[in-house]
């Protein structure tokens, strides 16, 4: 516990919220340093500084608010049930990032509306909440931004959180900060955990009334594509043997070359694509993989996709790829960053593969090894050896699709639990329709 903790969870929030209005200068060049390079919307960079783009639409408005694609995509099946039980609540959809944001664009239902959410300032955070004037707020995951979720209770926005993640790592660094997080956790009046360790976790930092109905992301639908490109790669790459490195991180590109070399002692003509979980990367890693040896093409650059590896750097295409992919690794651990969703190639015939830093998605990893439903690697050999089986032995690569394909379906119905428990709070906010 620091010494300011020890004095008052209130000084350690004071602090912040001086430390952060004083660097508001400093802000402001970090995300218009962001804007230049691509990871702002500089159209819409204003959005981060509270400003809105959008009217408010009349009646009562909910909140919605998660960090970037992953949890955008695990709770739109959420936005969609709530709109069609509460018509008469308005939806107001925050995220972090540029990715996120063309995600909201292609996929929220009529009626919604996207922000880019404030940068957690409190003069942005106020001015966001001045003009939206939310009659409910829900967290996905584990936003926990000290500013906001002040703001929110100071004006007595009922607020959620849901699909609620606290993993080891942030657990012991809030442990460091007792006070604090105990008054953070508290101004949520329900807490939806995704496992009963996140339960655990969320309880000993002072949550209150936190119930584990699991993840939300089992009840996300088969990632999306387009038809037409999907039809013109397939025909081309028919009769190819085609594997899969999906959100790649920084580091595993390489690795995954180096095995995709072993495979094609076994399968001459396999095809590596690689779709790295941060586009702006794919021109860096294609001329790294070209440094070592490999013929590389690049999609965004328009290159013939003929070639042994193929960087695939457009947004919004994952679901493509699984789908003409026999075999996906799922990037983010064979490093430790903490891995990526299984849940999405398990619903597109693809078998998996992933490496031992699964530490994001602990249960569903652990659940999917246990069925026989993916295939935990720790070596680069390994990696390879075991691609290459499944393309030779289709019976060993459909038992593991099936067995995928049954984890993720099989929780189907935790959406409904989820909509229950929010229900009255949703009621709640509605009544405001009738005012």
């Amino acid at each position: 516990m620091t010494a300011s903790d020890r004095r008052g969870p209130g000084l350690t929030l004071h602090l912040y919220r001086a430390a952060s209005t004083a660097g508001g200068g400093v802000l402001r060049r970090y995300l218009d340093r962001r804007a230049r390079i691509g990871k702002e919307d500089p159209e819409r960079v204003g959005e981060r500084f509270g400003i809105a783009s959008r009217a408010r639409p009349p009646g009562p408005l909910l909140w919605l608010h998660a960090a970037s694609v992953g949890e955008s995509i695990s709770f739109l099946p959420l936005v969609e049930t709530i709109g069609e039980r509460w018509p008469r609540i308005g939806q107001l959809i925050t995220t972090g990032t540029v990715s996120s944001a063309r995600l909201m664009a292609d996929r929220l239902p009529d009626g919604a509306i996207h922000q880019f959410a404030p940068v957690d300032r409190p003069g942005w955070v106020g001015a966001f909440l001045d003009h939206w004037r939310p009659d409910l707020a829900i967290r996905i995951e584990s936003e926990l931004w000290p500013a906001t979720i002040d703001a929110v209770d100071a004006r007595s926005i009922p607020a959620l959180l849901i699909n609620g993640r606290m993993s080891p790592r942030s657990f012991r660094n809030w442990r460091r900060l007792p006070g604090l997080a105990r008054r953070l956790l508290r101004t949520f009046a329900l807490c939806l955990a995704q496992t009963e360790d996140d339960a655990a976790r969320f309880r000993s930092l002072g949550a209150r009334d936190v119930r584990c109905l699991g993840n939300l992301k089992f009840a996300a639908p088969g990632l999306p594509c387009d038809a037409e490109a999907l039809d013109l790669l397939a025909k081309r790459w028919a009769g190819r043997p085609v594997w899969l490195g999906a959100s790649t991180h920084e580091g595993e590109e390489v690795r995954l070359a180096a095995a995709h070399a072993a495979i094609r002692t076994r399968v001459p003509d396999a095809l590596l694509v690689v779709v790295p979980r941060h586009p702006e990367r794919g021109p860096e890693i294609a001329s790294t993989l070209r440094d070592e040896g490999h013929g590389v093409a690049l999609r965004s650059a328009k290159e013939v996709p003929d070639t042994e590896i193929y960087v695939a750097d457009g947004l919004g295409e994952l679901g493509m790829f699984y789908r003409l992919a026999g075999v996906g690794f799922v990037g983010g651990s064979l490093v430790p960053h903490g891995g990526q969703n299984l849940l999405e190639p398990a619903r597109l015939d693809c078998a998996i593969l992933h490496g031992p830093h699964m530490a994001n998605f602990e249960e569903i990893a652990r659940e999917m090894v246990e069925a026989g439903g993916s295939i935990q690697v720790e070596t680069d050999e390994a990696l390879g050896n075991t691609v290459a089986s499944l393309m030779i032995d289709e019976s060993m690569r459909s038992r593991s699709c099936e067995s995928a394909a049954a984890v993720a379906q099989g929780k189907a119905r935790i959406l409904d639990a989820v909509v229950d428990e929010i229900a009255p709070y949703l009621d709640k906010a509605a009544q405001g329709a009738d005012a």
